[in-house]
Formats: C-alpha cells, sequence, structure tokens
C-alpha cells in the first residue's frame, strides 16, 4: 500500500534538517527491524524494506543456509504493522536524527581542525569559556585563553580550533586564542597576498596578549611582502591586532641569510653585527650601547621572540662587551707609502689601562712591510672611560 504523506514527510525532516532522505530511511528501516524482532510471532532472519518511490513498508522473513545465503523468503508484514511503523517513527526518528547530525558534525569539523572560526561567548567560568559557533558549541579551557582577556557575555571573538573529539553528545570542539597559528590565520583573512600565495609566512613566534613577530617573504619580486602584511598606513596589521586586544605584532622581512634574518627579526633595534658560531647555533650579536635594551626588550622579550623566530640562541652584547680591545685608527700618508698608527687600550697588570700604539707601514698596493712598536705608555684605571668606544688620555702636564 502505497504512503505517499509518510514520504513527504520524511522528505521535509530531511530538507529541514539538512539530511539525506535515504540515509533517513535507512535507518527507520533499522529502526522498525528491530521493533519487530521484539513481536512474539517473528521471523528468526527478516529484514525490512521501504520503497523509496510508494513509501510502502515490508517485512520480509528470510530463511538462510549454514553459510548465510538466502533460500527462501516471505512477507512477513504484520497486519497491524502500520501502527507499530507510525509509533516507532514517532519515537525513534528525532533520536536518528539527532545522531546523524552529530556525526555530520563531527565530520565538518573534524576537517576544520587548525582552522578559524567566530564564535558568541555563552557561559564563562573558572575552568573554560562555552562559545557558540552556531550548529554547535565549543570549549576555550582556561589555559587556552590569553591571561587578563575578559570574556563578556554575547562578546564575538575568533578562535583557532585545536582538537575536534568525537563523543556521545557529538563533537567536542576546543578552541585556543593563545596559539601561534591564530595570528597567521588572522593574517590570511586580512591579507589577500598571503591568501592566494604570494606572500608566504616563513616563521611566527608568539607571546600571547603581548608581541607576536611574524616572518615574510615574496613569491613575487613586485610585491614587498612586509608592506603587504601591513597596509596602507598600517590598515590590515591594525586590525589584526584590534582583534588581539592590542597585542604588538612586529613585521619583518625573511631571508635566508642567517646573519640578515637575525638582524631584522631583532627590530625595531639596529644590530651591528652578528657573529655566527654554527657548531654551537649560538648567535652573537654587537649592537651600539644605546640600542642595548631596545635590542633585548622588556624583560628579555624582543631577544627571547628572536631566537624563536630564527631557530638560533641569540646573545646579545654592546659594543664594549662585544669588543676584545677598543680600537681607535688614525691613518697618514707619506708619498706611496701608507702607515696607520693604531691605537689599542689594553688591560695591563694590577688593573691598570696600558696604551699600545703601533706603526703599521705598507706600500701602494696595500701589502703590509713592517709593524714597528712606537709607544707603550701606563694609564690609571680612572682615565680610561669604559662607557666610551674612545680610549681618554689625560695630559701629563
Amino acid at each position: 500500500m502505497a504512503n505517499f504523506e509518510f514520504l513527504e514527510a520524511l522528505g521535509q525532516i530531511a530538507r529541514d534538517q539538512n539530511i539525506d532522505e535515504g540515509e533517513l530511511l535507512i535507518a527507520l528501516a533499522n529502526a522498525l527491524l528491530a521493533a519487530y524482532k521484539r513481536r512474539p510471532d517473528s521471523a528468526e532472519d527478516a529484514e525490512v524494506e521501504i520503497n523509496p518511490e510508494t513509501g510502502e513498508i515490508k517485512v520480509w522473513g528470510l530463511e538462510l543456509d549454514l553459510e548465510g545465503n538466502v533460500t527462501r523468503e516471505w512477507d512477513a508484514t504484520p497486519e497491524d504493522f502500520g501502527r507499530i511503523a507510525a509509533q516507532t517513527a514517532k519515537q525513534v526518528l528525532m533520536q536518528l536524527i539527532r545522531d546523524i547530525q552529530r556525526r555530520q558534525m563531527y565530520e565538518e569539523f573534524a576537517n576544520r581542525e587548525g582552522d578559524i572560526v567566530s564564535g558568541t561567548v555563552q557561559q564563562n567560568d573558572n575552568r573554560y569559556t562555552l562559545l557558540d559557533l552556531g550548529r554547535v558549541e565549543a570549549l576555550l579551557p582556561q589555559a587556552e585563553q590569553i591571561a587578563f582577556e575578559r570574556y563578556e557575555h554575547g562578546a564575538r571573538i575568533k578562535v583557532y580550533i585545536v582538537e575536534v573529539r568525537k563523543t556521545n553528545k557529538g563533537p567536542q570542539i576546543v578552541v585556543s586564542r593563545t596559539h601561534p597559528a591564530l595570528v597567521a590565520k588572522l593574517f590570511e583573512i586580512e591579507v589577500p597576498e598571503i591568501a592566494n600565495g604570494i606572500v608566504e609566512i616563513k616563521a611566527l613566534a608568539r607571546e600571547p596578549g603581548h608581541r607576536s613577530k611574524i616572518a615574510v617573504a615574496s613569491n613575487d619580486h613586485m610585491i614587498d611582502p612586509v608592506g603587504a602584511c601591513v597596509g596602507a598606513r598600517g590598515s590590515r596589521v591594525r586590525n589584526i591586532t584590534n582583534e588581539l586586544r592590542s597585542e604588538r605584532i612586529d613585521v619583518v622581512p625573511y631571508s635566508d641569510d642567517p646573519i640578515e634574518f637575525i638582524q631584522a627579526a631583532l627590530q625595531p633595534a639596529r644590530v651591528r653585527e652578528v657573529r655566527l658560531d654554527e657548531t654551537e647555533g649560538i648567535a652573537t650579536v654587537i649592537v651600539h650601547d644605546q640600542q642595548l635594551s631596545l635590542a633585548i626588550g622588556k624583560e628579555g622579550q624582543n631577544a627571547r621572540l628572536a631566537a624563536r623566530l630564527t631557530g638560533w640562541r641569540i646573545d646579545i652584547r654592546s659594543e664594549n662587551e662585544g669588543a676584545e680591545e677598543v680600537v681607535v685608527e688614525e691613518v697618514w700618508t707619506d708619498g706611496d707609502v701608507v702607515a696607520d698608527e693604531t691605537i689599542a687600550v689594553a688591560p695591563g697588570e694590577d688593573g691598570e689601562a696600558v696604551v699600545v700604539i703601533d706603526e703599521v707601514i705598507t706600500d701602494a698596493e696595500g701589502d703590509v712591510e713592517e709593524v714597528v712598536l712606537v709607544e707603550e705608555v701606563e694609564l690609571e684605571p680612572e682615565t680610561v672611560d669604559e662607557a666610551s668606544s674612545e680610549a681618554v688620555v689625560e695630559d701629563e702636564a
């Protein structure tokens, strides 16, 4: 007997809940078979068939051989099975719909691990913040929250999907506001050149809520990667900073040359020299005395982020700390002969300072012909200004 009203109702449910109608029919057939099996007069082996064109429901009794092959089948549909079907459908369909929706949501969000989503704050407690993502809720654990951020009820925030867990109650989505990749995803949204692959994020280091450093490179020599990320008058990077509640973001150019990369990573400090110890993985950075505190940053933050960004252990020293001796050179010429008179301040015995004056004589081609010790003078320690890069010699007169 055709049951077009049943099919129409089933189709409407499938459309409203965004569920495949064929999947609903299979699930309903399994539920009806379970209901049939509970009858005392049911066949030992049976299957339920729902005609997808007419909606007619039939129960087929099956006789199987030892290998499980069907040797005989007959119509075992009870006379009152229409009533049983209606009751079962009413009780089971909604549960089936919930199960199917949970599975679909899990499959949808399982493929979105590592993606960024927007959520509305629903609930706050000491353990986590609950976010409404639309069809599903997400957990923002305390450990994944920025320490000083406060999430007001109804506020909308962007979060990074860390993990999607499958549970009996549906997918449990764990999100983060502290993950470094959140910054990268925000740049992908804000900067079209990153989204289409022209500009590439090469490295990223972050201290959530305080400061981030991001190194970028361009695959098109006509496009400045830093300018593309910063935007006109800083508009693009400002939007990201606002989303991260005023977290400072430094955008620096990436370089395959480690010295250039380290110099860029320590911006805004200006670096005078970088010495690499590739065996130990240590980069000794020499900066002007006035740049030392800027290079290190508040509580070492700038140097720490630069080290994470570049992968090098960074030792920052001022000029006086980085040089074994302080040198001032005076150059004079005499015909084709060039003489360099070098004044070097070196430590002597008992802490006194010794001024050693050498004369290096070279020929016209610049080859060294002779090095002559001109004078060696002992000075009192207080006559040397340690804060300066120059030797201070007082006139004995």
